[in-house]
C-alpha cells in the first residue's frame, strides 16, 4: 500500500520559491518575494539573539513588497496542505497588516500561494473565508499537472 505523504511547510515554501524563480521572466516583481524566517525550532541562545534583533512571533512567512490594487504589498502565511493551523499571534499580525493597507492571507500549500500571488499581481480580488484562508475557484490545479507548469 502506497501512503501519500503531505509536504511539510518547509517543503511547500521551498517549492513556492523555486516556482517564483522560474517565473521571474514573466513576472519580474517575483524577484522581490522573500521569506521571513520566524518559524522553526531554535536553541535558546539563538532564539534570544533573534528576539533582541527584532524577530517577532506570528509574522507571516512570505512578503511580496509590490503595491497592487490599493494594497502596499502582499503577506502570506503558508501552511501545509493538511495539519497546519493559524496561531493566535499569526491572526493578530494578519489583522494588523490588513489595517495598515497590506493584503495578508493564509494559503494551504505552495500552489494555493502561487495562485494568490498571480491574482494579486493581476489586481484580482481575493476570496477569503472567515479564517483568512485564501480560496480561489477559477484556477484549480489540473489533475496530473507538474508542480512547475506555467500559469
Amino acid at each position: 500500500m502506497h501512503v501519500k505523504t503531505i509536504p511539510t511547510e518547509h517543503e511547500e515554501q521551498k517549492t513556492l520559491i523555486e516556482w517564483a524563480e522560474l517565473q521571474r521572466k514573466a513576472n519580474p516583481e517575483l524577484k522581490m518575494l522573500y521569506a521571513i524566517p520566524n518559524g522553526g525550532h531554535r536553541n535558546k541562545i539563538v532564539a534570544t539573539k533573534l528576539k533582541a534583533e527584532g524577530v517577532k512571533s506570528g509574522v507571516p512567512d512570505m512578503c511580496l513588497p509590490v503595491p497592487r490594487g490599493g494594497y502596499h504589498g502582499l503577506y502570506i502565511e503558508l501552511k501545509r496542505l493538511r495539519g497546519g493551523r493559524v496561531s493566535a499571534e499569526q491572526k493578530i499580525w494578519i489583522d494588523c497588516l490588513e489595517k495598515q493597507g497590506y493584503q495578508a492571507i493564509v494559503c494551504n500549500g505552495w500552489f494555493e500561494a502561487r495562485t494568490a500571488i498571480l491574482d494579486y499581481l493581476e489586481g484580482a480580488q481575493d476570496e477569503r473565508l472567515d479564517t483568512n484562508t485564501y480560496r480561489h475557484t477559477e484556477r484549480k490545479r489540473p489533475q496530473g499537472s507538474s508542480q512547475y507548469s506555467g500559469r
